[in-house]
């Protein structure tokens, strides 16, 4: 596993990041520490949570195991927003909340400081003025060492970004965005945002939800033990929503290029190898629930696309633009060059 710079940091993170979302639901505590030492053991040093993920049971299971591991070997990042109570306080991006909340994860997380503290979505209740300065507090007390987010649209990262700048206070290093070949909407402006701004990109989702493993079959709707099969509605990843021409034509050069390897490599390693090779991606998180499914994709990172799968991949995934306002620029601009 090779390893990148943490958006414009100097800190350095493995191209994959364990996703620990499915700890304390999906995944038990033992296998949780069995997947983390797997992890480890096979090169990878970034680890990323949230406070929402089973109510903090997530972030307790990585604090458990953090105690008996060598706290500074390690990356770890947490987000903070979502609602973790009853209280209307207990949620959001307020100062009053984040203070709060920043310190129940340093407790659960068992650890002195937060390497990635991260926005978990845009809080339209609160000014981001005020956001920004709390997070700023953080990292000048040391408890967090950088500031991310995740789930925002392109004005509202320049925003954040371009304030944080001026009113000189930490920088926003990276953004977690759901990126993976069936949601590429995020080149139509956030990708050059993050390039241009120097912010690192930590795509989630990159199976798209187990979509792009190769075990849903066209017309023939998930039963069984997995999450659309347990779930069909679920959020983005939904059967309905994602049962298009678009997705089995991806699918389809998937399985081509499975199959002229010679079954050397899976559909999943492919996703996710196409998604880590993106311009701006400082480490792909994955989100596996077993320590088999952990394997194979770590195994992700020790071979890579050639470039006419890549291109067969991006023609086939390609969502295209929307007429307006960005194919309208698109020709405007393409008018001036001839």
């Amino acid at each position: 596993m090779d390893f990148r710079p943490l958006g414009s940091t100097g800190t350095q993170v493995s191209s994959l990041c364990l996703g620990t979302m499915t700890f304390g639901k999906e995944t038990s505590e033992e296998d949780a520490r069995a997947m983390l030492d797997r992890y480890v053991e096979g090169g990878g040093n970034f680890i990323d949570t949230a406070d929402v993920y089973q109510n903090g049971a997530s972030e307790e299971f990585i604090g458990r195991w953090l105690a008996k591991r060598e706290r500074d070997d390690l990356v770890v990042a947490t987000k903070v927003r979502f609602s973790m109570g009853d209280d209307p306080n207990q949620a959001g991006l307020s100062r009053r909340w984040i203070t709060q909340a920043v310190d129940n994860s340093l407790r659960r997380l068992n650890t002195d400081y937060i390497d990635l503290y991260q926005a978990h979505c845009w809080d339209p209740l609160t000014s981001v003025e005020e956001t920004l300065a709390a997070f700023d507090d953080l990292v000048r007390v040391g408890k967090v060492r950088y500031i991310g987010v995740s789930n925002f649209t392109g004005w509202q990262l320049q925003r954040a970004a371009l304030l944080a700048q001026v009113n000189g206070q930490a920088p926003i290093v990276t953004l977690q965005p759901q990126y993976n070949l069936l949601a590429r909407e995020i080149e139509w402006e956030l990708v050059e945002l993050c390039l241009e701004e120097g912010i690192g990109m930590l795509p989630w989702s990159p199976l798209g939800g187990g979509w792009l493993t190769g075990k849903y079959k066209r017309d023939e709707r998930p039963t069984g033990k997995t999450r659309l099969g347990e779930d069909p509605e679920r959020g983005v990843e939904a059967y309905d929503k994602r049962n298009s021409e678009r997705t089995w034509a991806v699918l389809e050069v998937i399985d081509k290029i499975v199959a002229n390897r010679g079954g050397r490599t899976s559909h999943s390693q492919v996703a996710l190898n196409w998604v880590t090779r993106r311009p701006g991606v400082s480490s792909t998180i994955l989100g596996v629930r077993t320590v088999e499914q952990l394997e194979d994709n770590l195994m992700s990172a020790s071979w890579q696309l050639g470039d006419d799968e890549v291109a067969a991949l991006d023609d086939a995934s390609d969502p295209g633009k929307p007429e307006y306002p960005y194919r309208f620029i698109d020709e405007m601009t393409e008018s001036r060059r001839i």
